[in-house]
This record gives structure tokens, sequence and C-alpha cells, in this order.
């Protein structure tokens, strides 16, 4: 082997040591994030539970709307102008991402 392979390969063992370190670092850092996370999850997984699950979410909004009627047109109001506000800011981010490359 040649003198510059062998600081090349001493080179990246200590860099990967280095990684090493900071993967730990890095750890014990988030540990205290770890409720944030495991929220995340938990809405996550409800997401995907809705998802495969629709007739539920169906069958509480028919209940809803047959139960109080008010109720459930203020709430799709309600969504209905946020997905509008969504939309916009979406549209408006993909514009500013875009000029700025």
């Amino acid at each position: 082997m040649s003198l510059s392979a062998i600081e090349f390969a001493l080179k990246k063992q200590r860099l990967q040591i280095a990684g090493e370190g900071l993967r730990a670092d890095i750890g014990r850092y988030s540990a205290g994030l770890s409720p944030v996370f495991n929220a995340g999850d938990y809405v996550v997984n409800g997401a995907h539970w809705v998802r495969r699950n629709p007739q539920f979410l169906v069958a509480a909004s028919v209940a809803l709307i047959v139960v109080r009627p008010k109720t459930a047109w203020r709430m799709a109001r309600r969504a209905f102008f946020a997905w509008q506000i969504w939309r916009k800011l979406d549209k408006f981010l993909v514009r500013q991402l875009k000029s700025s490359t």
C-alpha cells in the first residue's frame, strides 16, 4: 500500500469514530423529545387507521349530521376554509422554494 492510501484509510477510520460519537450525542440530546415523537407517531398511526377504516369516519359524520346538524355545518365550513388556506399556503411555499433555487 502506498503512503497516501494508508493516510486515506486512517482519515476514514477517524471520521467513522467521530460519526459514532456524534450519533451517540444526538441520541442522548434527543431523549427529552421522545414524548413529542411518541405523540407524532400516535397521530400518524391514527391517520393510517382512519385511511384503512373510512367507514367509521363516515358513520361518525352521518351521526353528527343527524344529531347536531348546525354543529356539523359549522365544522364543515371551518374545515373548508382551513383546506382553502392550506392550499394557498402550499402554493405560496412551492413558489418560494422554486424562486430560491
